[in-house]
C-alpha cells in the first residue's frame, strides 16, 4: 500500500511539472540589489544602484537596473534627486541575457520627506520618470533601434522602518513599503510593489535586508501577480 501511494504522487508531481506553464507568474524570483549613497558634502551626494532580477530562484535572467542620481539634502527631513538610468530588460520568460532584450534610457526625478512616529521612522517618496524604450518586439515601429517609445511615470512609495531590538549589538528591524507606479501618458495603472523584509543593521552605515515582494505587473495581456524574494545591501560612504 505504502509503495503504491509513493508511486501515484510520484505520477502526480510528473504530470503536474509537465503540464506547468513556464512564465513569471508560475515562478518564485528573486531581486539581488545594491544601494550607496556617497557624501561629498553636507549637502550633496551620489545615489548609485544595482538591481538583478530573475525570473526564477537562483536564474533566468529577467533585468539588469544600474541607476545613478545626484541628490540635494534641503534639510534634515527632505531631499531631492536627479538621475539616469540604462535598464536591459527581456521580456521573454526563456530567452536568457542579449537574445532581443528590449533596452531603456530613463531620466528620473525625485522628492524625499522624512518624518517619525515614536521610534517607527517613516518615508513617502515621490518620483518621475520620462522612458525611451527600445523593443525589438513592438509590430507599430519600423526601426525600433532608431526609433523608441517614449512614456512618462510616477510613483509614490510610502515606507516604514520599525525596530524590533533595542540592542545595539544586535539591531534587528522591520522594512515594510508599498509603492504604486502610474502611466501619464496612457491607462492609468502600471504597477503596484507590496514588501516585507527583515533587515539586520550591521552599523551606522550598512544594513542588510531579507524580504518579499507582492508584485502586480501590468502586460499586454492583463496584469501578472508575481512574488518575489529580496536580498538587498545599503551602504552609506564620504562625509
Amino acid at each position: 500500500m505504502k509503495n503504491k501511494l509513493i508511486y501515484i504522487l510520484t505520477i502526480f508531481l510528473l504530470v503536474n511539472n509537465i503540464n506547468a506553464q513556464n512564465t513569471p507568474k508560475d515562478k518564485v524570483g528573486n531581486w539581488l540589489m545594491y544601494f550607496g549613497t556617497h557624501h561629498l558634502n553636507n549637502k550633496y551626494s551620489i545615489h548609485y544602484e544595482t538591481q538583478l532580477r530573475n525570473y526564477e530562484l537562483i536564474n533566468n535572467f529577467f533585468q539588469l537596473l544600474p541607476r545613478v542620481g545626484l541628490n540635494y539634502k534641503i534639510d534634515a527631513n527632505s531631499m531631492v534627486t536627479a538621475g539616469y538610468a540604462f535598464i536591459p530588460t527581456q521580456t521573454d520568460f526563456d530567452g536568457g541575457w542579449g537574445n532581443n532584450m528590449e533596452t531603456e534610457n530613463r531620466i528620473w526625478e525625485q522628492f524625499i520627506l522624512r518624518n517619525s512616529i515614536g521610534n517607527i521612522k517613516i518615508r513617502h517618496r515621490y518620483r518621475l520618470e520620462q522612458r525611451w524604450i527600445k523593443s525589438q518586439f513592438n509590430s507599430n515601429q519600423i526601426d525600433p533601434v532608431r526609433n523608441p517609445i517614449y512614456k512618462n511615470r510616477a510613483r509614490y512609495m510610502l515606507s516604514l522602518k520599525i525596530p524590533l531590538s533595542k540592542n545595539k549589538d544586535f539591531p534587528l528591524f522591520l522594512s515594510i513599503y508599498d509603492e504604486i507606479f502610474l502611466n501619464i501618458s496612457y491607462g492609468p495603472f502600471n504597477q503596484n510593489r507590496l514588501y516585507g523584509a527583515l533587515g539586520y543593521q550591521v552599523n551606522n552605515n550598512t544594513n542588510v535586508q531579507l524580504g518579499y515582494l507582492k508584485h502586480h505587473n501590468t502586460v499586454s495581456t492583463g496584469i501578472q501577480n508575481l512574488n518575489r524574494l529580496q536580498l538587498a545591501v545599503f551602504l552609506n560612504s564620504g562625509n
